[in-house]
């Protein structure tokens, strides 16, 4: 399903601020050589959580899911000059191909790239977050969310990629295991009192769920 018409996405594209040399060279070096290269969060998507990290000037983020390192040299953009962000991966090869970005980025040393299953890693991180982004297995949202949210400061963001998944839980009867996930997770923000959260079409669409 086309969630959004290929003519505005490229209008979109067009007028929005252009990705540094180091993005580009991930966007390119992704679509190349991984299989799986429509999971990259692209420029409009990366624009769009490095001006929220701007913004916000966080001194402690969370990302669950690295995948190839592009979303997180984005919302790094905005780190506070004393901050940290955590990425969390569970591929070993796709680590390896962020953390070598990572390496070469005027933020290598605020970034903090830990192998292993996130259910496992996050309880042994003794932070308090400003800004979370969620985009791992579609399955573990809300286990994700539930591990996460005690430890985001009010008024802190959560951030959950897909939450359209493909357009498939607009579906008369949902079918797919993931977005069968997807759709509990949403009907679990929206029922959460600690939270306020909206919705945004952009990409597979986006959550933004703020601590209250």
């Amino acid at each position: 399903m086309e969630l959004v018409n290929a003519l505005s996405e490229t209008y979109i594209e067009a007028f929005s601020s252009v990705e540094g040399a180091l993005l580009q060279s991930v966007n390119e070096y992704t679509i190349q050589h991984h299989p799986h290269a429509h999971m990259l969060s692209g420029k409009v998507q990366g624009q769009f959580l490095s001006m929220i990290s701007q913004l916000m000037q966080p001194k402690r983020i969370l990302e669950v899911g690295t995948f190839t390192g592009y979303s997180a040299l984005c919302l790094a953009q905005g780190l506070h000059k004393d901050g940290k962000l955590y990425t969390l991966e569970l591929r070993k090869e796709d680590a390896a191909t962020a953390q070598q970005f990572f390496d070469r980025s005027e933020y290598k040393d605020q970034l903090i790239l830990k192998l292993g299953n996130a259910k496992d890693i996050i309880p042994t991180l003794n932070e308090t977050w400003d800004i979370v982004f969620i985009d791992a297995d579609k399955t573990g949202y809300i286990d994700y969310y539930e591990l996460i949210l005690p430890a985001v400061r009010p008024n802190g963001l959560i951030i959950a990629d897909n939450i359209l998944f493909h357009g498939q839980v607009l579906e008369p009867e949902i079918t797919g295991k993931n977005a069968k996930a997807i759709h509990a997770f949403n009907e679990h923000v929206r029922n959460d009192e600690r939270v306020q959260q909206v919705l945004l079409t952009v990409r597979d669409g986006l959550s933004l769920i703020r601590k209250v």
